[in-house]
């Protein structure tokens, strides 16, 4: 399903701003379905590894990207085998996070962590599907939270937690999911975090 940023979403001018800083280096907190969000470009080192030290993250644990539809993670699932496929149709628009093969090692290292594989979402949250199509590709996406913390639910928080350490706030509502979303493994169907 189409997402698009035009001037007929309420938000689109906040989405507009956002996805320039993104391009610019900037880490911006965002609703989604059950928390707020930090994203940035993954292909900016400098920007995730910002967000790796605004959450005290260790690298090596891997981050993941969000995308607005299937046709920005192309590069992952042209050669993907027919198991990832039809999970990606089973699973996705939704709260399903789906570890993809990267062969080709097209996604940073810190952002793949020490995994060969990356874990990614097409999510059922218009505003986060706008945000990357304004911004032209996937974004990292991570709990806004200090590790070890609870994921942070509510604007004010963030403000508390982080304050100028952001580029910005989107502001808008959660999506009314209870947990984050879950981790699959596309290849044989198990379930990795529920």
């Amino acid at each position: 399903m189409e997402v698009p940023v035009t001037a007929q979403s309420p938000d689109w001018w906040h989405i507009e701003q956002a996805a320039d800083s993104l391009m610019a280096g900037g880490v911006w907190a965002y609703p989604t379905e059950a928390v707020w969000g930090l994203g940035c470009d993954p292909w900016d080192p400098e920007a995730v590894e910002r967000i790796l030290a605004l959450k005290g993250r260790p690298w090596h644990k891997g981050l993941i990207l969000v995308a607005a539809d299937t046709q920005q993670l192309d590069f992952l699932l042209a050669d993907a085998p027919e198991e990832v496929r039809k999970a990606v149709d089973d699973y996705w628009p939704g709260a399903n996070t789906l570890l993809l093969p990267d062969p080709g090692e097209r996604v940073s290292s810190l952002v793949r962590g020490d995994h060969d594989r990356v874990a990614v979402r097409v999510p059922e949250h218009p505003q986060v599907r706008r945000l990357c199509r304004a911004f032209g590709g996937p974004l990292v996406s991570t709990s806004c939270n200090r590790a070890g913390g609870s994921p942070l639910r509510w604007s004010w928080q963030i403000h508390r937690a982080f304050g100028s350490e952001l580029d910005g706030i989107l502001t808008g509502a959660l999506g009314g999911a209870r947990r984050p979303s879950r981790i699959i493994d596309p290849m044989d169907g198990t379930l990795l975090r529920d």
